[in-house]
């Protein structure tokens, strides 16, 4: 594992701190690991959003629509 130095202001310490304290982190790192975990789950669902708004528009999806979706998935829980 990489290690990095990060310089914050107090202030951003200080709430850095406060996280850990009252979030049950272990330590300043895990709380920024998970910040940035955050924020590549957010840039991920960010562009799967834009591939989807830019993609070729398909049949409306209607009650129909799900109906043969759960008919095609039950078989397989059912077993």
């Amino acid at each position: 594992m990489g290690t990095m130095n990060i310089s914050l202001p107090d202030h951003l310490k200080s709430f850095v701190d406060e996280q850990v304290a009252g979030r049950g982190y272990g330590t300043s790192s895990e709380y920024i690991r998970e910040l940035i975990r955050r924020d590549q789950d957010r840039l991920s669902l960010r562009r799967l959003l834009l591939d989807g708004a830019s993609s070729e528009q398909t049949k409306p999806v209607d009650e129909r629509y799900f109906n043969d979706l759960r008919d095609r998935v039950r078989p397989r829980h059912s077993k």
